[in-house]
């Protein structure tokens, strides 16, 4: 399963990454990763005018989103979009950041993660 992921580099630079979450058999039920440790999740949902300006994750989390449309700049300028059934796995916690900008004037629905 791929994941996008979004780091600083030493210099505090911002970056997107991938990152592949290995997968086995499941057998009737389906493909499944290895247990990773966890430390809460949080619902969130956005209204449909949501931009946030630079600032850093407030924590290692993974992001599931599962509807509406954003787009992410990073700050060495590269810029993507994603919407609902996206996975980010969010971890630049110091540097530059990056910023989020609802592109579709909904609101969104999301499911924050917590790690270690």
């Amino acid at each position: 399963m791929k994941v996008t992921r979004i780091f600083a580099d030493a210099g505090g630079e911002s970056h997107f990454g991938e990152q592949t979450i290995a997968l086995r058999d499941g057998g009737t039920i389906g493909r499944l990763s290895e247990l990773q440790a966890a430390t809460g999740i949080i619902f969130r949902e956005n209204d449909g005018d949501y931009n946030f300006d630079w600032h850093c994750a407030p924590q290692r989390q993974y992001i599931v989103l599962l509807d509406g449309n954003i787009e992410i700049e990073t700050s060495d300028g590269e810029k993507r979009r994603f919407g609902g059934g996206d996975i980010l796995l969010v971890e630049d916690t110091t540097g530059k950041g990056h910023r989020t900008r609802t592109i579709d004037d909904q609101s969104r629905r999301s499911l924050f993660v917590t790690l270690d």
